[in-house]
């Protein structure tokens, strides 16, 4: 399975907004790729649904959100108007149709060998079709998460770790656990302390040598 620092595979796919090459469709901005084992399952009816509503939030850090299931389009199709009806939000994004399982191998989540009509497939089948995969400009994977069938997913704590990855890209700090937007952040190790004195000339507070802690500089 493709991992933190890897690059993301390039594909190319139906969905249900028209056709893609997943890198280009990308473009210069970051992505959430989030999978599904079957259409019109419980939970995931959930989290698609979800997703719709806070998707201006993953727009305005210039986050692109894609669903995916091994479903055809015409179940993807279907299974909008059950979001849709039981959510109170329909899918403002595209879900790709990965009838032939090449995306899911491609990311490690499904074995080589699997095959044959995907709609023969249980949802259990396809139980480790419940990741999530935040992908950079760089198009590098920045994170993955993998959750049971039985839990779902907390799109919060992506947006979350999306505004800590994007601060570490632009500021070069790292932030400590249980951090939210407006807590104090950490220069990162590899930012040598002449570096971080231009970069923050009031100075850090430090209980360690290798703790240095300033305040959020996108709260700024």
């Amino acid at each position: 399975m493709p991992t933190i620092g890897d690059t993301a595979p390039d594909f190319e796919a139906q969905t249900t907004e028209g056709p893609i090459r997943f890198h280009d469709w990308i473009g210069d901005g970051w992505a959430v790729l989030f999978s599904h084992p079957r259409d019109f399952t419980p939970v995931c009816t959930t989290e698609l649904g979800y997703m719709a509503s806070i998707k201006d939030d993953f727009d305005a850090r210039g986050v692109k959100i894609i669903g995916l299931s091994v479903d055809p389009l015409d179940n993807h199709d279907r299974w909008v108007q059950d979001i849709e009806e039981t959510q109170g939000t329909a899918p403002n994004y595209p879900i790709i149709a990965d009838t032939d399982f090449a995306v899911a191998k491609a990311y490690g989540m499904l074995g080589p060998e699997v095959e044959g009509d995907p709609t023969a497939r249980t949802p259990a089948d396809n139980a480790t079709l419940r990741n999530v995969f935040v992908i950079g400009p760089d198009k590098r994977i920045k994170l993955v998460l993998i959750y049971p069938m039985t839990t779902g997913r907390n799109f919060d704590e992506v947006l979350r770790v999306i505004d800590s990855l994007q601060r570490t890209a632009q500021h070069q700090v790292a932030t400590p656990a249980q951090w939210q937007p407006g807590d104090a952040v950490i220069i990162a190790g590899s930012v040598s302390n002449e570096q971080a004195q231009e970069r923050w000339p009031e100075g850090w507070e430090e209980p360690r040598p290798y703790i240095r802690i300033v305040p959020d500089p996108a709260a700024a």
